[in-house]
């Protein structure tokens, strides 16, 4: 089970609901993922004009856990406020802290998240940052309070899956909160390596909702997840300069 706070799931891919073709593709992707966890925009969100279009009549909404974030926050102060705004619809206190720092690159502002993430701890917020794979940084969050950390793999929406592996093995090794892979994968083996290295969860929107078939997709991110965590938890080979026989002639007897 994923811990994550006073919640705990049996799914470890958490997936975004933006950016699909239409609502009953996304339903379709949501049902094939086994997700337990949806993610969106709260300020994407109809919420004051129950007439236009919203992705929740199309989900079961009892099914899910929702993790709202707060994407075009440009500060703690606003970061704040939207996430008090999602908690008051009563269906959730668990909240993605993402403040954008650079609107070029997407890189999340590490000052204002870090503020962000204490104010809505103590607010009693169950917070989960996105943050860059800085690993002191990452750190300081989990210091602050935060209940999992949630480094990119690479640049939101690049599909360019993991480009420092180091860093991310780092963060991994260091963390005593879950570690959930977030921005930058692009395929299944993305996201199985992602959980090779020890991560304990991917959240995955635009792997998804862009590809040919999303439907497909989502089930094939399914599988990596589980394939990726159970090679984790098995332990890979150690690597070696040169081959070694599976068959080895020691103990073999040899006619005449």
């Amino acid at each position: 089970m994923l811990t994550v706070g006073n919640y705990q799931f049996k799914s470890r891919l958490f997936l975004g609901t933006g950016k699909y073709p239409d609502f009953d593709i996304q339903k379709q992707a949501v049902d094939k993922s086994e997700t337990e966890v949806l993610t969106f925009s709260v300020r994407r969100m109809n919420i004051y004009d129950p007439s236009l279009p919203n992705f929740l009549e199309k989900i079961d909404v009892d099914r899910y856990t929702f993790l709202p974030n707060t994407a075009g926050a440009k500060d703690a102060k606003e970061a704040v406020r939207i996430a008090k705004l999602a908690a008051a619809s009563g269906r959730c206190d668990m909240v993605k802290v993402e403040i954008i720092g650079c609107d070029k690159t997407l890189l999340p502002d590490p000052v204002e998240t870090l503020k962000a993430t204490e104010e809505l701890v103590a607010e009693g917020f169950t917070v989960l940052p996105y943050t860059s794979d800085d690993v002191v940084l990452a750190k300081k969050l989990e210091e602050a309070g935060a209940h999992a950390v949630m480094p990119g793999a690479s640049p939101i929406g690049s599909g360019q899956g993991i480009i420092n592996p180091l860093n991310l093995s780092f963060i991994i090794e260091q963390s005593k909160v879950p570690v959930i892979v977030d921005a930058g994968i692009g395929s299944p083996a993305d996201a199985a390596y992602a959980m090779e290295l020890g991560a304990e969860g991917v959240l995955l929107n635009t792997a998804v909702s862009g590809a040919h078939d999303p439907v497909k997709m989502a089930e094939a991110m399914k599988y990596a997840i589980e394939a990726g965590r159970l090679g984790y938890e098995a332990g890979r080979i150690a690597m070696k300069d040169y081959a070694v026989a599976s068959s080895p002639e020691e103990g073999i007897s040899v006619g005449n």
